[in-house]
């Protein structure tokens, strides 16, 4: 986890609702991380997001939903492995991924 030695605002949501989720990719740019607890390659993925993309991202917003909380999402957005990531700019997606992905990549897709 993040401690508080790090310097930039960190906007990590938890959603679980159609309305959150709208709201939440509606401005700015967002990583939408569908995952679960039990996932070891989500966990991964969590660590990377945390450690080395946010660090270099600092006005990136990440919305997480847990397939088990919120199963109607991962039904709507046609969720069948996991971790899956998508990339929104401003209310618009502009990248998907499936798996443990390069930052790099990420990045990328949401410059």
């Amino acid at each position: 986890m993040l401690g508080p030695s790090i310097s930039h605002p960190v906007m990590i949501k938890h959603v679980k609702t159609d309305s959150e989720f709208d709201d939440a990719i509606k401005s700015g740019k967002v990583l939408v991380d569908f995952w679960a607890t039990w996932c070891g390659p989500c966990m991964m993925m969590g660590e990377k997001i945390e450690k080395e993309l946010l660090p270099v991202m600092p006005d990136l917003t990440v919305v997480k939903i847990d397939v088990d909380e919120a199963p109607e999402l991962a039904v709507k957005f046609g969720i069948m492995s996991i971790p899956a990531l998508f990339c929104y700019k401003d209310g618009i997606k502009s990248a998907s991924y499936v798996g443990v992905t390069d930052v790099a990549e990420i990045r990328a897709a949401l410059s």
